[in-house]
C-alpha cells in the first residue's frame, strides 16, 4: 500500500456518510411516505424499502408492522392500527402520522420514515343524550325556529366524519335546518294545538358521508306548553231538576254543577258562582261552593207545600265570558204520616233475611201489609227494579215470591226494594215509603268442575331430571264452599311414574323418561269438587317424548366372521353388518366406516355390506382383521361404537403343483445292479401353494415298464423288484403330479431318469425323453429353460443364416470365410457349456434344500 492511501480511505468514508446523510435529509423532507387504512388484516403489503435502501433491513419496532429483512417489504401485523387511538382528538383534521426506525444497508444505518395511518368509515355518529327534550308554546307562529345544542359527534375524519341530519316521524308538523356543522334548528312548519296533542316524538337521524356511510338516532320529544286558550262550558249531564223533600236537613247536598276547560293548569281554574239574578228566597235557602259547585241547603225545611225555586249558576275563568246553566229545585211537602210495611216471613229467615236454596221453582217468601194514615187513598205496595221477585195483592196482603228459580252461580244474594205508594186526596203522588227485603241464595252442588283446556298436549325431552314438574292444570267450579273446593287425581291404569298435586294440579314426573322405551303417554286426569255427591270433570293429557342421542350405535354381535372365496369379483359383498340405534331421526342415521384397516375392504353403507376394492389371493393373505366404526349423525355430539370383523379367505384350487426335485427333466441317476428291491434311489418333490384337499398331492407312474415304482403319497422311488441283466440301460419314468382339488385337479409332469449300470459313472442327457401319450398330460413341470436348450437354439440360427449367407453372396467369398469362422467357434461354445450343464444336471439330489423358490 502507499503513502497515500490512508487518506484516500478517509475521503472515501467521508463521502459516503455525506451520501447517507443527504439520504436521509431526502427520507425525512417527505420524498419517502408510505401510508395504509386503519384496520387493515394481518400480513396486509403497506410498501418497501428497497427502492431507497439496500438489504438487509431490520424494523425497530414491530408492534403494528413487520419487515422482510431480505426484501424491505413490510407488512401489517396481527394488532391492528386504530388510527382513533393512536393519534389524539385534536389532531383530527390533520393527518396521522406513525415514525418507524429501521436499520438498513451492510453498514447498519439507521433510518426513520413515516407511514399515514388513513381513516376508514369505522365509527358511527354518537349523540351524547340518546333523548332531546324541547318545550314549544302551543301559539307559536308557523316558521319560528328552535336551535338544537344536542348534535352528533363522529371520531373519524373528511367525508368518513361530516354529518348529515334528517328527521324522521315528524309528519310535516317539523323539519329541520342545518346551517352550519355547529348549528341546527328546529322549524314549526303548522299550527300547534296543545288540546289537541300536548306531544311529538320523532326520531333524529345523523348520518355521516362514508361509504358505506353510518348513522345514529336520537329521540326528539316536543312538549307544548298551554296558553289560555280555552273557555269554560258545562257539560249536558249537568243537573237541571232536582226533587229535594220539603223536611230536608240543613248542609244537604242539593246538586253539583261541573264545567270544564280544555286548558291545564292555572289557565283551566274555574269559579263558580250564582247570578245576580237569582231569587232572594233561593239565595237564602241555597249555597254554591266556588270551586267544587255544590249547592247546600243553608237550614233545615219545613214545608208542607210544593215549590219550584230556580239557580242559575255562572262558570268564570281568566280571560273568559262566563258560561252558564240553570238548576231547577222541586221542594215536595213534607207527609204528616209515612205508611210502614208489615212482614210475615214464611220461608226460612235469620236475623230478617231470608235464606233460599238455589234451582227451586216459583215460591212464595213472605207475606206484606201496608199500615198508615188513612187521610191518604189509593196506597199500594211494588217492587223497584227489575228482580226475580213478584208482588200478588190477595185480600189486602201482598204474597212476595221468586218469580223463577233463583241461580247462586249468577247472584248470591238479592236486595228486594218494596215501595209504598200513596196519593193525597188531590191526587198527587206522595212521596212513598221503602222496606229494603234482603234474600240470600243458597249454594247447591249443581255445577260441575270446569278444565279451561280440555286437553293438554306437552313435549318433553328424555333423560329429565328425576321429579320434573311437566305442567299445571286447573279447572274451576262455579260452586262456592265445598261445593266448588276442585281436587285433582290420575286415572287409575297410568303408569305409576306419574302423580299429580291433588291441590294445585301440578303434574310431575319421578323418573327419568326413555323414548326408545315409550315415546307418547296419553291418559286422563280428573277435577272432583267437594260437593255430595261428588261432581267430576275429564280432561285428556298427550305427552311425547322427545328424543335425544343417548344411544350409540349398536351392532347385532360385537365380532363379525365372515368367510370369502379368493376368486371373488372386484366390489363383491363380503357380508352384511347390521347395526342399529334405538334414537330417531338424525339421532338414529347411522354410518359405517373401516376404521383401521387399509385393507382391500369397503363398507356400502346403502346396504350395510362390506365390499372388496381389489382382487384377494388366500396365498398371499388368507386372513383379515379389522374394526368396523359406525357413527350416527346426533346433535350436538355424535356416538360412535365398533365391531370386529374376521375375514377368512377360502382357497380355491389355482395354483398347479411346482416339482422342487428333481430340478430338471435332463436330470439322471445311476443305479447299481445290486440294489436290493424295496431300496430307495431317489425321491419326487413337489408342492402346492393351496390349502386343504387343493394342496394334497399324489404322484402317479405314467404306463411304464421298469423295475422301479413310486409312492403315490409320498414321492419315493424305490426298485420294485431283483435288478437282472435285461433292465441294464436307461429307464424314463414319466411322473404326474396331481393336487385334490374339486371338481378336477391340476396336474404337472417330471421325466424322472434312472440309468442301471455296473459303472457308476455320472450319466448325461443330450435330451428331453419324449412322451407318446395324451398331449394334455405333458405340462411345463420347469419354466425356465437350460442353458443349452438356449445355445442349441443360437446354433440353428446361426446354421440358417450361414445357410442364407452362402446362397445370396455366392460372389463373395470373404463373408463365406467370416461366417464359418463364427459358426465354428459358437460351436466350440456349446460344447464346452454343454458338458458344464451336464455335470450339474444329471444328477437327482436324494437330499432337499433348506429352502427352494419357484416362479409362476
Amino acid at each position: 500500500m502507499g503513502p497515500g492511501t490512508p487518506d484516500n480511505m478517509n475521503w472515501a468514508g467521508l463521502l459516503q456518510n455525506l451520501l447517507v446523510l443527504a439520504h436521509l435529509s431526502q427520507i425525512m423532507c417527505g420524498s419517502m411516505r408510505f401510508s395504509v387504512s386503519e384496520e387493515q388484516e394481518p400480513g396486509t403489503p403497506v410498501g418497501s424499502l428497497s427502492k431507497d435502501f439496500p438489504p438487509p433491513y431490520q424494523l425497530l419496532t414491530q408492534e403494528y408492522l413487520w419487515m422482510d429483512k431480505n426484501t424491505g417489504n413490510f407488512y401489517t401485523t396481527e394488532q391492528k392500527m386504530d388510527r382513533e387511538a393512536l393519534c389524539p382528538e385534536e389532531t383530527k383534521a390533520e393527518e396521522c402520522i406513525i415514525l418507524h426506525n429501521a436499520i438498513v444497508g451492510p453498514s447498519g444505518d439507521l433510518i426513520q420514515f413515516p407511514v399515514i395511518i388513513e381513516d376508514i368509515n369505522d365509527n358511527m355518529p354518537h349523540f351524547e343524550n340518546t333523548e332531546i327534550h324541547l318545550k314549544v308554546s302551543e301559539d307559536v307562529t308557523v316558521g319560528t325556529t328552535f336551535l338544537l345544542d344536542d348534535l352528533a359527534q363522529d371520531r373519524d375524519t373528511g367525508q368518513n366524519g361530516e354529518l348529515k341530519y334528517h328527521l324522521q316521524g315528524s309528519d310535516g308538523i317539523f323539519s329541520l335546518i342545518v346551517e352550519a356543522e355547529a348549528s341546527m334548528m328546529l322549524v314549526v312548519q303548522t299550527s300547534l294545538d296543545r288540546e289537541t296533542q300536548d306531544q311529538y316524538q320523532m326520531a333524529l337521524v345523523a348520518t355521516d358521508c362514508g361509504s358505506p356511510s353510518l348513522s345514529a338516532t336520537a329521540t326528539l320529544i316536543v312538549t307544548v306548553t298551554d296558553v289560555n286558550d280555552n273557555c269554560p262550558s258545562f257539560s249536558s249531564e249537568s243537573p237541571h231538576t232536582v226533587n229535594i223533600p220539603g223536611d230536608s236537613r240543613k248542609n244537604t247536598v242539593v246538586a253539583q254543577v261541573i264545567a270544564t276547560d280544555p286548558d291545564s293548569g292555572p289557565n283551566a281554574a274555574i269559579i263558580y258562582s250564582l247570578s245576580p239574578k237569582v231569587s232572594e228566597q233561593a239565595k237564602k235557602l241555597f249555597s254554591l261552593d266556588s270551586l267544587s259547585g255544590y249547592i247546600r241547603l243553608t237550614q233545615d225545611l219545613h214545608s208542607d207545600i210544593f215549590e219550584e225555586l230556580v239557580l242559575k249558576v255562572l262558570a268564570s275563568s281568566r280571560h273568559c265570558p262566563p258560561a252558564d246553566t240553570q238548576v231547577t229545585v222541586s221542594v215536595l211537602p213534607k207527609a204528616n204520616q209515612e205508611p210502614t210495611i208489615k212482614i210475615g216471613f214464611i220461608a226460612e229467615h235469620q236475623n230478617q233475611t231470608m235464606v233460599l236454596q238455589e234451582n227451586q221453582p216459583p215460591t212464595v217468601l213472605a207475606v206484606l201489609e201496608l199500615e198508615g194514615d188513612r187521610s191518604f187513598k189509593g196506597s199500594s205496595l211494588a217492587i223497584e227494579g227489575e228482580v226475580p221477585f213478584t208482588l200478588n195483592l190477595q185480600n189486602g196482603k201482598y204474597l212476595l215470591s221468586t218469580s223463577k228459580p233463583l241461580d247462586y252461580e249468577m247472584r248470591s244474594e238479592h236486595h228486594i226494594s218494596v215501595v209504598a205508594q200513596r196519593r193525597s186526596a188531590e191526587g198527587s203522588v206522595i212521596v212513598a215509603s221503602s222496606r229494603v227485603i234482603k234474600v240470600l241464595v243458597a249454594d247447591v252442588n249443581d255445577n260441575s268442575p270446569f278444565f279451561l283446556q280440555s286437553h293438554y298436549q306437552l313435549e318433553v325431552e328424555e333423560n329429565n331430571q328425576p321429579g320434573l314438574s311437566l305442567l299445571q292444570v286447573s279447572a274451576s267450579d262455579a260452586d262456592s264452599g265445598s261445593n266448588g273446593r276442585v281436587t285433582y287425581r290420575l286415572d287409575k291404569h297410568i303408569p305409576t311414574i306419574f302423580n299429580i298435586d291433588n291441590a294445585t294440579g301440578q303434574l310431575f314426573v319421578s323418573v327419568s323418561l326413555d323414548r326408545e322405551q315409550q315415546d307418547l303417554y296419553d291418559f286422563s286426569v280428573f277435577a272432583q269438587d267437594g260437593g255430595s255427591p261428588h261432581l267430576e270433570t275429564e280432561a285428556t293429557i298427550t305427552i311425547r317424548v322427545l328424543d335425544q342421542n343417548d344411544n350409540a350405535p349398536a351392532f347385532l354381535t360385537p365380532h363379525f366372521i365372515f368367510f370369502i372365496p379368493e376368486n371373488v369379483p372386484v366390489f363383491a359383498q363380503v357380508g352384511r353388518v347390521r347395526v342399529t340405534d334405538p334414537d330417531e331421526g338424525e339421532n338414529g342415521n347411522t354410518e359405517l366406516h373401516v376404521a383401521n384397516s387399509s385393507g382391500p375392504f369397503v363398507v356400502d353403507n346403502s346396504q350395510g355390506t362390506l365390499r372388496t376394492t381389489t382382487n384377494l389371493d388366500r396365498e398371499s393373505e388368507d386372513r383379515y382383521e379389522l374394526y368396523i366404526l359406525a357413527r350416527d349423525h346426533g346433535y350436538p355430539f355424535t356416538l360412535t361404537s365398533t365391531a370386529r370383523v374376521t375375514i377368512f379367505v377360502e382357497d380355491i384350487n389355482d395354483n398347479r403343483p411346482k416339482v422342487i426335485l428333481p430340478n430338471s427333466n435332463l436330470s439322471c441317476l445311476t443305479v447299481s445292479p445290486e440294489t436290493m428291491a424295496g431300496t430307495m434311489v431317489t425321491k419326487i418333490y413337489a408342492i402346492d401353494e393351496d390349502s386343504g384337499l387343493n394342496s394334497e398331492l399324489t404322484y402317479t407312474v405314467m404306463h411304464h415298464r421298469s423295475p422301479f415304482k413310486v409312492d403315490s403319497r409320498s414321492g419315493n422311488i424305490t426298485v420294485a423288484q431283483r435288478l437282472l441283466g435285461k433292465d441294464l440301460g436307461m429307464h424314463h419314468l414319466f411322473i404326474v403330479v396331481s393336487d385334490g382339488g374339486k371338481p378336477s385337479p391340476l396336474q404337472t409332469s417330471v421325466w424322472v431318469n434312472l440309468l442301471v449300470n455296473k459303472s457308476m459313472d455320472p450319466c448325461y442327457l443330450d435330451s428331453t425323453p419324449t412322451w407318446t401319450g395324451q398331449p394334455e398330460l405333458i405340462t411345463q413341470a420347469f419354466p425356465e429353460a437350460s442353458v443349452c436348450d438356449l445355445d442349441n437354439g443360437l446354433t440353428r440360427s446361426a446354421q440358417m443364416t450361414l445357410l442364407i449367407g452362402m446362397a445370396m453372396m455366392l460372389t463373395s467369398i470373404c463373408l463365406l470365410v467370416v461366417a464359418v469362422v463364427l459358426y465354428l467357434k459358437q460351436s466350440r461354445r456349446c460344447s464346452e457349456r454343454k458338458k458344464k450343464v451336464h455335470t450339474e444336471e444329471n444328477e437327482i439330489p436324494l437330499r432337499l434344500k433348506d429352502k427352494y423358490y419357484s416362479d409362476d
